[in-house]
Protein backbone atom coordinates (compact mmCIF):
# COMPACT_ATOMS: atom_id res chain seq x y z
CA UNK A 1 0.00 0.00 0.00
CA UNK A 2 2.90 2.29 1.04
CA UNK A 3 4.16 1.77 -2.69
CA UNK A 4 1.38 3.44 -3.97
CA UNK A 5 2.28 6.76 -2.21
CA UNK A 6 5.86 5.92 -3.07
CA UNK A 7 4.83 5.96 -6.74
CA UNK A 8 2.72 9.08 -6.48
CA UNK A 9 4.83 11.18 -5.40
CA UNK A 10 7.91 10.08 -7.63
CA UNK A 11 5.40 10.57 -10.51
CA UNK A 12 4.10 14.08 -9.14
CA UNK A 13 7.53 15.71 -7.50
CA UNK A 14 10.92 16.23 -7.64
CA UNK A 15 11.80 14.80 -4.96
CA UNK A 16 13.43 11.30 -3.99
CA UNK A 17 11.75 8.87 -1.54
CA UNK A 18 13.57 5.65 -0.97
CA UNK A 19 11.25 2.89 -1.47
CA UNK A 20 9.66 0.31 -3.91
CA UNK A 21 7.51 1.07 -6.54
CA UNK A 22 3.87 0.12 -7.03
CA UNK A 23 3.90 -2.69 -9.25
CA UNK A 24 0.01 -1.03 -10.91
CA UNK A 25 0.96 1.77 -11.36
CA UNK A 26 -2.85 2.67 -10.98
CA UNK A 27 -2.65 1.78 -7.58
CA UNK A 28 -0.83 5.03 -6.98
CA UNK A 29 -4.14 7.34 -7.65
CA UNK A 30 -5.52 7.50 -4.70
CA UNK A 31 -2.39 9.01 -2.59
CA UNK A 32 -2.82 11.84 -5.44
CA UNK A 33 -4.62 14.14 -3.20
CA UNK A 34 -2.64 13.78 -0.54
CA UNK A 35 0.65 14.46 -2.26
CA UNK A 36 -1.21 17.68 -3.51
CA UNK A 37 -1.48 18.48 0.29
CA UNK A 38 2.31 17.78 1.24
CA UNK A 39 3.12 20.10 -2.04
CA UNK A 40 0.12 22.45 -1.05
CA UNK A 41 1.62 22.41 2.52
CA UNK A 42 5.20 23.72 1.60
CA UNK A 43 4.09 26.60 -0.30
CA UNK A 44 1.41 27.40 2.81
CA UNK A 45 4.59 27.45 4.17
CA UNK A 46 6.60 30.01 2.44
CA UNK A 47 3.33 32.13 3.14
CA UNK A 48 4.04 31.84 6.88
CA UNK A 49 7.13 33.07 6.82
CA UNK A 50 7.19 36.44 7.54
CA UNK A 51 4.82 35.79 10.42
CA UNK A 52 7.00 33.64 11.93
CA UNK A 53 9.87 35.68 11.93
CA UNK A 54 7.69 38.89 12.74
CA UNK A 55 9.16 40.49 9.51
CA UNK A 56 7.37 43.13 7.11
CA UNK A 57 5.62 40.73 4.46
CA UNK A 58 6.77 41.44 0.81
CA UNK A 59 3.32 40.59 -0.91
CA UNK A 60 5.27 40.44 -4.14
CA UNK A 61 8.20 38.41 -2.84
CA UNK A 62 6.37 35.87 -1.11
CA UNK A 63 4.19 35.09 -4.29
CA UNK A 64 7.41 35.02 -6.86
CA UNK A 65 9.06 32.56 -3.84
CA UNK A 66 5.65 30.14 -4.14
CA UNK A 67 5.03 29.92 -7.90
CA UNK A 68 9.15 29.26 -8.22
CA UNK A 69 8.88 26.56 -5.44
CA UNK A 70 5.70 24.78 -6.91
CA UNK A 71 7.63 24.92 -10.50
CA UNK A 72 10.36 23.66 -9.26
CA UNK A 73 9.02 20.88 -6.94
CA UNK A 74 6.78 19.42 -9.95
CA UNK A 75 9.88 19.86 -11.93
CA UNK A 76 7.22 21.97 -14.62
CA UNK A 77 5.99 18.60 -15.45
CA UNK A 78 2.23 19.97 -15.63
CA UNK A 79 3.39 23.50 -17.15
CA UNK A 80 5.28 20.70 -20.11
CA UNK A 81 1.32 19.29 -20.06
CA UNK A 82 -0.34 22.60 -20.40
CA UNK A 83 1.92 23.82 -23.36
CA UNK A 84 1.78 20.66 -25.37
CA UNK A 85 -1.92 20.37 -25.18
CA UNK A 86 -2.30 24.27 -26.03
CA UNK A 87 0.03 23.65 -29.18
CA UNK A 88 -2.09 20.38 -30.16
CA UNK A 89 -5.63 21.69 -29.38
CA UNK A 90 -4.80 25.28 -30.98
CA UNK A 91 -3.36 23.29 -34.46
CA UNK A 92 -5.71 22.53 -37.24
CA UNK A 93 -6.12 19.15 -38.41
CA UNK A 94 -7.88 15.48 -37.21
CA UNK A 95 -6.68 13.31 -34.02
CA UNK A 96 -3.58 11.87 -35.32
CA UNK A 97 -1.90 15.81 -36.31
CA UNK A 98 -2.83 16.86 -33.28
CA UNK A 99 -1.27 13.46 -31.80
CA UNK A 100 1.97 14.60 -33.23
CA UNK A 101 2.01 17.60 -32.54
CA UNK A 102 1.47 17.35 -28.66
CA UNK A 103 4.27 14.72 -29.64
CA UNK A 104 6.78 17.00 -30.60
CA UNK A 105 9.51 18.17 -28.22
CA UNK A 106 9.50 21.54 -29.30
CA UNK A 107 6.97 24.01 -27.80
CA UNK A 108 5.14 26.75 -29.77
CA UNK A 109 3.78 29.64 -29.95
CA UNK A 110 0.44 28.79 -28.32
CA UNK A 111 2.27 26.54 -26.10
CA UNK A 112 4.51 29.76 -24.82
CA UNK A 113 1.34 31.74 -24.83
CA UNK A 114 0.13 29.39 -22.21
CA UNK A 115 2.94 29.13 -20.00
CA UNK A 116 3.24 32.86 -19.76
CA UNK A 117 -0.51 33.29 -19.13
CA UNK A 118 -0.67 30.52 -16.23
CA UNK A 119 2.64 31.78 -14.95
CA UNK A 120 1.17 35.56 -14.41
CA UNK A 121 -2.18 34.29 -13.43
CA UNK A 122 -1.02 32.37 -10.50
CA UNK A 123 1.28 34.81 -9.62
CA UNK A 124 -1.43 37.64 -9.35
CA UNK A 125 -3.65 35.58 -7.71
CA UNK A 126 -1.37 34.40 -5.19
CA UNK A 127 -0.13 38.29 -4.01
CA UNK A 128 -3.98 38.69 -3.27
CA UNK A 129 -4.08 35.63 -1.59
CA UNK A 130 -1.36 36.57 0.82
CA UNK A 131 -1.77 40.05 1.21
CA UNK A 132 -5.77 39.05 2.06
CA UNK A 133 -4.31 36.70 4.83
CA UNK A 134 -5.93 33.96 2.67
CA UNK A 135 -2.76 31.55 1.86
CA UNK A 136 -4.94 28.53 2.78
CA UNK A 137 -6.81 28.65 -0.87
CA UNK A 138 -3.11 28.34 -2.09
CA UNK A 139 -2.73 24.51 -0.57
CA UNK A 140 -6.55 23.87 -1.22
CA UNK A 141 -5.87 24.32 -4.72
CA UNK A 142 -3.05 22.12 -4.74
CA UNK A 143 -5.27 19.41 -3.37
CA UNK A 144 -8.03 19.31 -5.59
CA UNK A 145 -5.82 19.63 -8.74
CA UNK A 146 -3.66 16.60 -8.04
CA UNK A 147 -7.75 15.30 -7.49
CA UNK A 148 -9.28 16.04 -10.35
CA UNK A 149 -5.91 14.47 -12.42
CA UNK A 150 -7.12 10.91 -10.92
CA UNK A 151 -10.29 11.94 -12.50
CA UNK A 152 -9.42 12.58 -15.49
CA UNK A 153 -7.73 9.40 -15.54
CA UNK A 154 -10.80 7.43 -14.69
CA UNK A 155 -13.33 8.87 -16.90
CA UNK A 156 -11.86 9.21 -20.25
CA UNK A 157 -9.78 6.27 -22.09
CA UNK A 158 -5.88 6.59 -23.12
CA UNK A 159 -5.41 8.12 -26.68
CA UNK A 160 -2.26 6.52 -28.10
CA UNK A 161 -2.58 3.36 -29.30
CA UNK A 162 1.24 3.23 -28.86
CA UNK A 163 0.99 3.55 -25.54
CA UNK A 164 3.02 6.31 -23.00
CA UNK A 165 3.69 7.21 -20.14
CA UNK A 166 0.97 8.07 -18.37
CA UNK A 167 -1.07 5.01 -19.81
CA UNK A 168 -0.03 2.25 -16.93
CA UNK A 169 -2.53 5.15 -14.89
CA UNK A 170 -5.23 5.46 -17.11
CA UNK A 171 -5.20 2.09 -18.58
CA UNK A 172 -5.21 0.44 -15.43
CA UNK A 173 -7.62 2.70 -13.04
CA UNK A 174 -10.94 2.12 -12.25
CA UNK A 175 -13.86 3.69 -10.68
CA UNK A 176 -12.54 2.13 -6.83
CA UNK A 177 -9.61 4.34 -7.75
CA UNK A 178 -11.29 7.13 -8.86
CA UNK A 179 -14.08 7.29 -5.50
CA UNK A 180 -10.92 6.88 -3.41
CA UNK A 181 -9.46 10.22 -4.89
CA UNK A 182 -12.67 12.04 -4.88
CA UNK A 183 -13.81 11.05 -1.55
CA UNK A 184 -10.00 11.29 0.46
CA UNK A 185 -9.86 14.24 -1.55
CA UNK A 186 -13.30 15.98 -0.62
CA UNK A 187 -12.33 15.42 2.78
CA UNK A 188 -8.91 17.06 3.14
CA UNK A 189 -11.02 20.63 1.35
CA UNK A 190 -13.92 20.25 4.06
CA UNK A 191 -11.02 19.42 6.91
CA UNK A 192 -8.81 22.88 5.50
CA UNK A 193 -11.69 25.44 4.25
CA UNK A 194 -14.79 24.22 6.29
CA UNK A 195 -17.90 22.11 4.30
CA UNK A 196 -19.02 25.39 2.66
CA UNK A 197 -15.65 26.68 1.55
CA UNK A 198 -14.23 23.33 0.67
CA UNK A 199 -17.46 21.85 -1.31
CA UNK A 200 -17.15 25.70 -3.13
CA UNK A 201 -13.46 24.50 -3.98
CA UNK A 202 -14.18 20.95 -5.02
CA UNK A 203 -17.17 21.80 -7.37
CA UNK A 204 -15.16 24.96 -9.05
CA UNK A 205 -12.21 22.22 -10.02
CA UNK A 206 -14.64 19.37 -10.59
CA UNK A 207 -16.34 21.64 -13.13
CA UNK A 208 -12.96 22.46 -14.80
CA UNK A 209 -11.77 18.93 -14.85
CA UNK A 210 -15.17 17.84 -17.34
CA UNK A 211 -15.02 20.45 -19.23
CA UNK A 212 -11.58 19.50 -20.08
CA UNK A 213 -12.03 16.78 -20.49
CA UNK A 214 -14.82 17.31 -23.06
CA UNK A 215 -12.43 18.91 -25.41
CA UNK A 216 -9.94 15.84 -24.82
CA UNK A 217 -12.58 13.57 -25.94
CA UNK A 218 -13.40 15.79 -29.09
CA UNK A 219 -9.92 16.48 -30.01
CA UNK A 220 -8.35 13.15 -29.33
CA UNK A 221 -10.91 10.78 -27.89
CA UNK A 222 -8.78 10.37 -24.63
CA UNK A 223 -5.89 11.48 -22.68
CA UNK A 224 -2.56 11.98 -22.09
CA UNK A 225 -0.18 12.34 -19.62
CA UNK A 226 -0.08 16.09 -20.88
CA UNK A 227 -3.56 16.18 -20.21
CA UNK A 228 -3.52 14.99 -17.16
CA UNK A 229 -0.58 18.04 -16.22
CA UNK A 230 -3.16 20.40 -18.36
CA UNK A 231 -5.93 19.35 -16.13
CA UNK A 232 -4.24 20.02 -12.66
CA UNK A 233 -2.75 23.81 -14.07
CA UNK A 234 -6.03 24.16 -15.03
CA UNK A 235 -7.84 23.34 -11.93
CA UNK A 236 -5.47 25.09 -10.03
CA UNK A 237 -5.43 28.33 -11.68
CA UNK A 238 -9.29 28.78 -11.85
CA UNK A 239 -9.82 27.89 -8.13
CA UNK A 240 -6.57 30.57 -7.18
CA UNK A 241 -8.28 32.96 -9.32
CA UNK A 242 -11.83 32.24 -8.05
CA UNK A 243 -10.22 31.96 -4.31
CA UNK A 244 -8.42 36.03 -5.36
CA UNK A 245 -11.38 37.52 -6.87
CA UNK A 246 -13.85 37.09 -3.51
CA UNK A 247 -11.05 37.15 -1.18
CA UNK A 248 -12.45 39.78 0.65
CA UNK A 249 -15.77 37.90 0.78
CA UNK A 250 -14.68 34.32 1.46
CA UNK A 251 -14.18 34.34 5.13
CA UNK A 252 -17.80 36.57 5.57
CA UNK A 253 -19.38 34.27 3.20
CA UNK A 254 -18.08 30.75 4.18
CA UNK A 255 -17.06 31.34 7.34
CA UNK A 256 -13.39 30.42 8.77
CA UNK A 257 -10.99 29.02 6.30
CA UNK A 258 -7.37 30.05 6.85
Amino acid sequence: MLSGFITAFRTLTIVPVPGKDSERLSSSLPWFPIVGLLLGGVLYGIALVPNLLHVAVWTEGIAAAIVVCSVILTRAMHLDGLADCADGFGCRGDRAKVLAVMKDPHTGAFGTIAIVVALLVRFVAVTKLVASGLPVVILAAAVVSRTMQVELATVLPYARREGGTAAPFVNGSGWLHRLAALGIGLLILVGLCGPVAGGAVFTVGWSVCRLFGLWCRKKINGVTGDCLGACSEMVEMVVLFAGAAGADYVQMWFGWCG
